[in-house]
């Protein structure tokens, strides 16, 4: 079953970024490999330890925003395991400049134990160098924060960005995947329906941000955020902001819209 070789630990850190706390996982019985071992938290870092029995051989983690891999590193020394993942492409205001792999991943490269084979899927969008892991033997896939159970994901340029999100979405429908192991949140177990959620959510967004530009013809970032997120909870729009930034990035580049001085209109 998941449980026997998945288990979850959820770090100290609630939020509005982070829900409940980000999800760490320990995959595996005997050969373990930590997966998003989450912020620098002392009693964090001490739980994931003594659940791991000095079992963990390897750390991986999805991407390396402040909230998923500054514990790499300190665990990495305490444990003396190398560290899996990889760099950004560019700049990010939530990156972890802690982290740098022993080894970098790469789409399809396999890690495989005795235990459990993990397929690597590099799926950019939240970050230039997310990564998900598919467990082979259980079709469960870790989905850090490429897919957050009970809420959208942000996603903040430059290094996010909503055209690789979409496609990184429509990408898993390829894998045979039974169950989502989200960063934040719980398991969920219908995948196909949640990805075509997600893409439907995304779609529709834009949709209302180009009415919304046809409505008012020329508008500034905030005031659009203000129309276009009017269903959601005003003190969210700071963070709404960056997933529309992102949205009219997507449409600059399909040339659906144009940019004057900081104004955004249809065109």
């Amino acid at each position: 079953t998941y449980m026997e070789l998945v288990k979850k630990i959820t770090a100290p850190n609630p939020g509005v970024f982070t829900g409940g706390g980000t999800n760490t996982y320990l995959v595996g019985r005997e050969d373990l490999t930590l997966i998003d071992p989450g912020p620098n938290i002392k009693e964090h870092i001490d739980e994931i330890i003594r659940v791991g029995e000095n079992k963990i051989k390897r750390i991986l983690v999805t991407h390396t925003h402040t909230d998923h891999s500054p514990a790499a590193l300190p665990i990495s020394k305490v444990l003396d395991v190398p560290m899996y993942g990889r760099l950004i492409d560019g700049e990010s205001s939530w990156e972890d400049e802690t982290f740098i792999p022993d080894v970098i991943l790469n789409d399809a490269d396999i890690i495989k134990t005795d235990e459990y084979t993990l397929e690597v899927i590099h799926t950019p969008g939240h970050a230039s160098n997310h990564l998900c892991f598919l467990i082979k033997e259980l079709n469960c896939l870790i989905t850090g924060d490429h897919i957050m159970e009970g809420s959208t994901v942000v996603i903040g340029p430059p290094d996010g960005n909503m055209a690789d999100y979409l496609e990184s979405l429509n990408k898993l429908f390829k894998y045979k995947i039974d169950c989502l192991a989200p960063g934040h949140g719980n398991f969920m177990y219908e995948p196909k329906k949640v990805i075509e959620s997600i893409i439907r959510h995304r779609l529709s967004r834009e949709a209302k941000v180009l009415r919304r530009l046809e409505d008012v013809g020329d508008i500034d970032l905030e005031s659009l955020t203000a129309i276009v997120y009017d269903d959601v909870p005003e003190q969210l729009h700071p963070i709404a902001k960056f997933s529309l930034e992102a949205h009219l990035l997507k449409l600059l580049n399909e040339g659906v819209i144009k940019k004057d001085n900081n104004n955004f209109a249809k065109i």
